[in-house]
């Protein structure tokens, strides 16, 4: 199983998807990520993604969570999707909105990792899920995990 994003070009997220784009709601960048799925295991029900940045633990002592989606069940996620969203679940970011927060990386550039994990039933959680709920929910569930990195330029 592998991702890929037109969201990412050489390896960094286009400024668009972050604190430089013109779509935010309160300080946060919500002009969600494009990614695409492929060759998933054959069966797969449902798909789990984490947005995240690990970097951020060295600014505020914790990996800082930019989007959760549970449920997924199609392969392809549009640009801006998150706000629209009514095929998949989205859990709390770490604003604590239920939707895309893009990167902004306060002190440095930063690697960010969007997290596909393959799964073998639906999970059962409700729209405002934690990451914690999530991680809990899916245990014996993966089938497989991909993962892209991407850097955000401070």
């Amino acid at each position: 199983m592998q991702i890929k994003s037109k969201g990412i070009v050489n390896g960094y997220i286009l400024d668009k998807y972050g604190k430089r784009g013109k779509q935010q709601k309160f300080g946060m960048p919500t002009l969600s990520i494009p990614f695409e799925i492929i060759n998933p295991p054959k069966n797969t029900k449902c798909f789990a993604v984490i947005f995240d940045d690990p970097d951020s633990v060295k600014v505020c002592n914790k990996v800082w969570i930019h989007w959760l989606i549970a449920n997924l069940q199609k392969q392809k996620v549009e640009e801006n999707e998150s706000l629209g969203a009514y095929d998949f679940l989205q859990g709390k970011n770490s604003w604590n909105d239920n939707c895309y927060g893009g990167p902004c990386p306060p002190d440095k550039d930063h690697n960010y990792r969007l997290k596909v994990f393959a799964l073998s039933e639906m999970l059962n959680l409700r729209g405002d899920f934690s990451l914690e709920l999530l991680e809990n929910e899916m245990k014996n569930k993966v089938l497989e995990i991909a993962e892209l990195r991407g850097i955000y330029k401070k």
